[in-house]
């Protein structure tokens, strides 16, 4: 999860909140600490130092790299404040008891956020979460390479067509790549049909046979941006980075739909400051530190004035359609927690590896 800096915006945002925070004779956090556990790379510099500086609290920072590796510390009874899990994860630690309802009396920042995240299938009344980023998958594509008319006209199925043979990216995600597959076919992502993944799991074993795809991960963001392949699967946040580093690139999200995803900022049930936590909710999501995020890790921000200013006339990501998610397709989802599908994916998953390994 690529970042970037805006040296103005963010001196500019730090001088703000130092006024802000002096003025707070009264810091009424002053020796406390708050544990959040988020993704690497997911924060801007400057939020967590203009938090400390306005509460007086002190933040210790862990990271995870999958919601499945945080997960099992969540699970096994560890302790953090706030958590940053993605929307499928969220409804499975809702459905095992270990999340506390949030305090809304505590929360002012609902207001602030685009209707377009709240209220998802997974915490329909936002009981548990606020949305911490938001995007879409998609396709990133040189258009000096691909034809806007393959993509048009093919979706997802631009990655069995053998003119881009050796020149495409997949991503190393079984959920993304299944969704990719399943969506290709004109299934449901959130399909349970036995019949229908084994269909998609064929669809990704004919991929890696015929198309000689790099598999990877975050390497697929520098490589992009420097042009040494045609298209790839890559989140949108990701996507906007790279368009904002090379003019010849595009993104493009098929019409049969796609992952419409959100990670959302929660409370674990065991958390040891649930007060400072709501505080902390209540910054992230406010204009000074939902900006710094945004506008330096790339990912949409959930606060409506900062993603309008930021993808507005004169903002960093002008003109770039990968940092305003999609709405209003019917085809896109968001992706739902089935255990025994999940471990289904899994497993076949592993097998396209394999054989992508020995093709």
């Amino acid at each position: 999860m690529k970042k970037f800096f805006t040296c103005f915006m963010a001196v500019s945002l730090l001088f703000g909140m130092a006024g802000c925070a002096s003025s707070n004779e009264d810091k009424k956090y002053a020796g406390q600490t708050l544990y959040v556990y988020n993704w690497g790379e997911y924060t801007g510099q400057e939020v967590i130092p203009m938090f400390e500086k306005q509460t007086g609290a002190k933040v210790v920072m862990e990271n995870f790299e999958s919601n499945e590796q945080m997960y099992i510390k969540v699970a096994n009874g560890d302790s953090y404040d706030v958590i940053v899990p993605s929307d499928y994860m969220i409804e499975r630690l809702i459905s095992e008891d270990l999340l506390q309802k949030l305090d809304k009396s505590k929360l002012n920042c609902m207001d602030l956020l685009s209707d377009g995240v709240k209220g998802l299938p997974y915490d329909p009344n936002n009981d548990y979460s606020v949305p911490y980023f938001w995007g879409t998958v998609g396709i990133v594509y040189d258009k000096t390479k691909v034809d806007i008319k393959d993509l048009e006209k093919e979706g997802f199925n631009i990655f069995l067509d053998t003119k881009y043979k050796g020149d495409i990216y997949l991503y190393d995600s079984e959920r993304d790549s299944f969704m990719m597959a399943l969506k290709a076919l004109g299934y449901s992502m959130n399909t349970k049909n036995e019949n229908e993944l084994q269909e998609a799991y064929e669809w990704l074993v004919k991929c890696v046979e015929t198309m000689e795809p790099e598999i990877v991960t975050d390497e697929i963001i520098d490589n992009m941006a420097q042009g040494r392949k045609a298209l790839g699967l890559i989140y949108s946040g990701d996507a906007a980075y790279v368009m904002s580093e090379n003019e010849n690139m595009g993104f493009y999200m098929p019409e049969t739909g796609t992952n419409l995803w959100s990670d959302a900022m929660v409370i674990p049930k065991n958390a040891k400051n649930p007060e400072l936590a709501h505080e902390f909710i209540n910054f992230v999501s406010s204009y000074e530190g939902a900006m710094d995020n945004s506008s330096e890790v790339g990912y949409t921000s959930p606060n409506k004035e900062v993603m309008e200013e930021l993808s507005g006339e004169g903002g960093d990501y002008e003109g770039i359609n990968a940092y305003i998610p999609r709405t209003g397709n019917k085809n896109d989802e968001v992706f739902k927690y089935d255990d025994k599908t999940r471990k289904t994916i899994s497993e076949l998953f592993s097998k396209v590896k394999v054989i992508a390994s020995n093709s």
